[in-house]
């Protein structure tokens, strides 16, 4: 692949399920083929939005051997393998190791409030896999923050190689390459693409290329190189729909894009319930402005 896996955009991929709630794997390999052509450059299966907490074991699994199987050459997978406990994890990175992918995303532990201690060990422990691993930091799901100045001692211990950051704060861009200049700093949250693209950031995690694919790259694209007579205006027309990414609804709220936009998003597992009607109607608003920005 011409750049390292988790660089450029990286689709969190949604997960396609039939009518009965089974996984529809061939519908999910045909997604990721779509958004190699599309322009993507990767995909993270059983991320938050893959739904991989409501997945079994073989599931999770199937899904990420659909990928890896789906992916053209120089398309990137890398799978998400947060759990509960850190031998799950490693069993997790094990897995996609077994599977042919070609890195990780790993959420520190995720059961309780881990002190540090608890969070360079967690990490270490994956790492000794081999598969490269990109830290993920959401302390708003994992009351676990990766400091810039936790994430420079991971780096420095050898544990990571990136940081998908969504803590919201955009400064934390220019604190990372202060503190730990050779650690990639990855956008975590769309909604925050121009901001942190202009800090740096080298990949972008992303949700909504799931419906769009062709604006969020060109978006990327435009950001990431300064353009921002390109990025700008493009961004304002999407930022209304960028920002459901943030939202505890952000599962509903793309599957739902996917569905306006001819893609199948379809029905999310329990406990995760449809939209509220005033919710549907502010996604199906912002999908239709995003629409008039979507590259033919």
């Amino acid at each position: 692949m011409a750049s390292l896996p988790w660089h450029g955009v990286v689709v969190a991929t949604a997960l396609p399920f039939r009518d009965d709630l089974s996984v529809d794997l061939d519908g999910y390999a045909e997604h990721v083929r779509w958004l190699a052509r599309s322009g993507c450059d990767g995909v993270v299966p059983n991320g938050s939005l893959g739904e991989y907490q409501v997945l079994d074991d073989r599931e999770r699994a199937d899904v990420v051997r659909a990928a890896v199987a789906a992916a053209p050459e120089g398309f990137s997978v890398v799978p998400g393998v947060a759990a509960y406990g850190t031998r799950d994890a490693r069993r997790w990175a094990e897995q996609a190791a077994e599977a042919g992918a070609h890195a990780v995303l790993l959420l520190p532990p995720n059961a309780y409030r881990a002190d540090e201690r608890a969070v360079l060990t967690h990490y270490a422990e994956v790492a000794k896999v081999g598969l490269p691993v990109v830290a993920y930091n959401n302390p708003y799901d994992t009351r676990v923050d990766l400091t810039p100045e936790l994430v420079a001692r991971l780096h420095a211990e050898g544990s990571i190689v990136a940081v998908k950051e969504f803590s919201g704060d955009a400064r934390r861009g220019y604190q990372l390459a202060e503190l730990a200049p050779e650690v990639d700093v990855l956008i975590g949250t769309d909604d925050l693409v121009v901001e942190m693209a202009l800090a740096g950031a080298t990949g972008w995690i992303a949700g909504f290329p799931n419906a769009l694919p062709a604006a969020c790259v060109r978006l990327y694209k435009a950001a990431v190189a300064g353009d921002l007579p390109t990025a700008l205006p493009l961004y304002r027309t999407l930022h209304p729909l960028l920002r459901w990414d943030a939202r505890t609804e952000f599962v509903q709220a793309i599957k739902l894009a996917m569905d306006l936009t001819g893609r199948h998003g379809g029905a999310c597992r329990p406990p995760r319930m449809r939209l509220l009607p005033e919710h549907d109607a502010a996604v199906r608003a912002a999908t239709e402005r995003a629409l008039v920005a979507q590259p033919r």
